[in-house]
């Protein structure tokens, strides 16, 4: 409930439970939604189990797909489709869950909340379709102004429940986040105002896509893969972090292959030891158009053997030199774990292109960076699931560049552009934003 941890660190599980070979053979054939019953379960043991079911069950009943997160073939690889939920993103999976536990734990202690978070694109709507029309909670998100792609601005704009908040900020996605974590770190305000947080700086959405490795590894390996590694495109480290804590549970993956944009941070770490900030780049692929990787922390913890101190050492010389050093024995150890591609917007373009002549199965610009790095990238005899973090109708003005295909828009878009939207447009500045904040906090 409380997002970033009181010292303005993140949040981690005292334990990661180690799953045996006997657990992982008894999960293979239980459905989407008992699989997330198994996992949370390991991790949630203040919540009854009956109650939990209950709040899991009605928060996939929005998905409009029966297996929550199908996989597919398609020219070679696996397809792991995450847009079947209400906003046809990734986010989904989390943020359905996410809310309704925040329902069902502020009405256990008669508490509200206000949800303050940032996003470069599909955290936002996802979060507000969480949450709206709930009681207890008023939700601030904000965006970089102009720098989301149409749909996704409108999927949070057109949402005008009175506990909904847009605000527009005059800056790129890192400076939304930089604001958030500057208000989550005024502890007086953070407590006065009962701030939540809904980015992937929440534990409880990392766990909640947990769920979706375990789920296609074993949909994989029932088709008869020995190997099986995972591509992600990721701008913020939440999502593959999510393979790696998967991983660390005993889900045997080969390889966790992390695909960015020209906003290459995580690229340029894992293959030459360089994480220095840089300048964010616009891209077609607008929701990893992120220099600063909010949930690296959580990774760089295990990295450095669970030693707090080195980590607050390592992010206090990110902050005075503008950079983290790394050991080559930690190098070698990233390594083992990850393989890495930077795709430019040529190359994005180029797979959307090549994977619908050969397939007709049309990709959104994230997930062609993901199937690029991964098809490139996947070890010898290893499988590869990329994973599909949004429809391609959400980012319809690349596809259609890249195929000249214009994606048909599903119901849950069509004359979107036509309803009524709300939105306050606010400078890049941590003292409007708070203020406004006070002025609407619930």
């Amino acid at each position: 409930m409380m997002g970033l941890a009181t010292d303005g660190g993140l949040l981690l599980p005292e334990r990661v439970p180690a799953l045996s070979a006997e657990t992982l053979d008894a999960w293979r054939g239980l459905s989407y939604r008992d699989l997330a019953f198994r996992i949370i379960s390991l991790f949630a043991d203040d919540i009854p189990a009956d109650d939990l079911k209950r709040l899991i069950d009605r928060s996939y009943d929005s998905f409009e797909h029966g297996e929550i997160t199908p996989v597919l073939r398609e020219d070679g690889v696996y397809i792991l489709e995450l847009f079947h939920g209400p906003t046809l993103a990734f986010k989904d999976v989390a943020l359905q869950l996410l809310g309704n536990l925040f329902e069902y734990l502020l009405e256990e202690r008669d508490e509200k909340m206000n949800i303050v978070g940032a996003t470069s694109g599909d955290t936002g709507s996802a979060a507000i379709y969480g949450v709206r029309g709930k009681d207890r909670i008023n939700i601030f998100i904000m965006h970089p102004h102009g720098k989301t792609s149409p749909i996704q601005a409108l999927q949070m704009t057109t949402v005008t429940d009175p506990n909904v908040f847009n605000i527009a900020v005059e800056g790129t996605f890192d400076d939304c986040q930089n604001i958030v974590k500057t208000l989550f770190n005024d502890l007086p305000f953070k407590e006065r105002h009962a701030l939540g947080a809904v980015n992937s700086i929440n534990w409880a959405r990392v766990l909640a896509q947990v769920v979706y490795y375990f789920y296609a590894w074993f949909r994989v390996a029932d088709a008869g893969a020995g190997k099986i590694s995972f591509a992600v495109p990721t701008g913020n480290f939440g999502d593959i972090f999510a393979g790696y804590v998967a991983k660390r549970m005993g889900l045997p993956i080969e390889k966790l292959i992390l695909a960015t944009n020209e906003n290459n941070i995580l690229t340029r770490f894992i293959n030459d030891g360089d994480y220095s900030l840089g300048t964010v780049v616009s891209t077609v692929s607008p929701s990893m158009d992120i220099q600063l990787a909010s949930n690296f922390e959580r990774y760089l913890y295990y990295l450095f053997d669970e030693n707090p101190v080195r980590v607050r050492d390592a992010f206090a010389g990110l902050s005075t030199k503008g950079k983290i050093d790394f050991t080559d024995t930690e190098m070698a150890r990233v390594h083992a774990e990850f393989a890495s591609r930077s795709v430019d917007q040529e190359e994005t373009l180029a797979t959307i292109a090549a994977f619908r002549t050969e397939t007709g199965y049309l990709l959104d610009p994230h997930t062609a960076v993901g199937v690029r790095a991964g098809q490139e990238l996947a070890s010898p005899g290893a499988e590869v699931v990329c994973l599909a973090t949004a429809h391609p109708a959400k980012f319809g003005d690349a596809v259609e560049k890249a195929t000249g295909i214009t994606p048909p828009l599903p119901p849950a878009l069509q004359g979107i552009d036509q309803l009524p939207s709300r939105c306050t447009v606010l400078p890049a500045d941590q003292a409007a934003i708070r203020q406004f904040i006070e002025e609407h906090a619930r």
